[in-house]
């Protein structure tokens, strides 16, 4: 979803890059989500630092979101009146407190008075549409309820409609695997890739990945695992098969469209940055012991990731960031979110 151009104020070029790639990535992350006008940006600070996570004006960026952003519903507007991205995919936002560990019980001040999580999580289960869980939009709220709700959950909706989240998620890895088939044949028949034609989980916003991480951390739980025998660990081969056909092509459209360049390498941070974070959480969250094969792929996309960060840093990519902002605020955005989410993907494979 395309962004509107965002005068990013009192927001400095990132000094000096730290060495490291990983340094690079926190420090971009760091400096241009903590402004308290945006609250796309500051839940992508978030998924990095947590819940303490600060704006530059020294509050906690989880109450500044909320505080300043909810509506009367309980509820967030995908964009502000003034076209200011707020969750421009549904949930984004709850899921992004949830999964920082935000107390259901906290509350929030709000100009209409107090709002807690457990309300916000509530009024997701009232808005419930079965739809979602073979939707591409779906993956912020499946990842949301699906950290709140144990395995059995059944509520109604707002249409009155019961709802067995049980079955919902496995609705939603059955639509993983139709959206990874064309992949899983590929890998099948030993393609060295597959391309990309805006097919299957190419719809997906973000390659698919935030769609892969809710399904798969529905399975941490014993009886979801037994329920699903190898079925979620067949997508895990098939996404770790992906890493290599999706860097083959970023290579040659690189090669082939040099004055793509820019544009390019900002795809290849998000693939690389969510695939480490995709594997990455389900490591912490399923206990997932990757192969030596699977840790050859994890530590390939941490090398390919780093690459992406040094080309970035050669074209300046990062301290251009402001003037990308007018120039350009969908790349702008794109960097800015895909460095959080990267970031958090190197930091979870420590």
């Amino acid at each position: 979803m395309p962004f509107v151009p965002l005068l990013l104020v009192g927001l400095s070029a990132v000094p000096s890059p730290p060495t490291s790639p990983e340094g690079t990535l926190r420090a971009v992350c760091q400096t241009h989500a903590a402004d308290p006008g945006h609250p796309w940006a500051l839940a992508h600070g978030i998924t990095l630092e947590g819940q303490d996570f600060r704006t530059r004006d020294g509050r906690r960026a989880v109450d500044v979101i909320v505080s300043d952003f909810v509506r009367p519903g309980p509820r967030f507007e995908p964009f502000t009146a003034e076209g200011i991205p707020v969750q421009p995919h549904p949930a984004l936002q709850e899921k992004t407190l949830v999964l920082a560990g935000v107390p259901l019980g906290r509350q929030f001040q709000t100009p209409p008075g107090p709002v807690t999580l457990k309300a916000l999580v509530e009024a997701l289960q009232r808005g419930f549409s079965p739809a979602l869980a073979s939707s591409p939009d779906g993956a912020w709220t499946l990842d949301a309820l699906g950290h709140v709700l144990p395995p059995g959950t059944t509520f109604r909706n707002g249409a009155g409609e019961t709802v067995r989240f049980d079955a919902v998620m496995d609705e939603a890895l059955a639509t993983l695997e139709r959206a990874q088939a064309e992949l899983a044949e590929g890998m099948k028949a030993g393609l060295p890739q597959v391309p990309k034609r805006k097919q299957g989980i190419y719809t997906h916003p973000c390659g698919g990945l935030h769609f892969f991480q809710a399904v798969a951390s529905w399975a941490r739980h014993p009886a979801v695992r037994k329920a699903w025998g190898g079925r979620l660990e067949a997508q895990v081969e098939v996404l770790i098969y992906r890493l290599g056909s999706e860097a083959r092509q970023y290579e040659a459209a690189l090669a082939a469209s040099p004055e793509h360049r820019l544009a390019l390498l900002s795809q290849s941070l998000k693939f690389y940055g969510h695939f480490l974070e995709t594997l990455g959480r389900y490591r912490k969250e399923n206990g997932w012991r990757p192969t030596p094969k699977q840790q050859q792929a994890v530590l390939r996309a941490r090398q390919l990731l780093e690459a992406t960060v040094r080309r970035l840093g050669e074209a300046q990519a990062f301290e251009r960031m402001p003037t990308l902002a007018q120039e350009n605020p969908q790349l702008s955005w794109d960097l800015l979110g895909d460095a959080c989410h990267a970031a958090h993907g190197l930091a979870l494979w420590k």
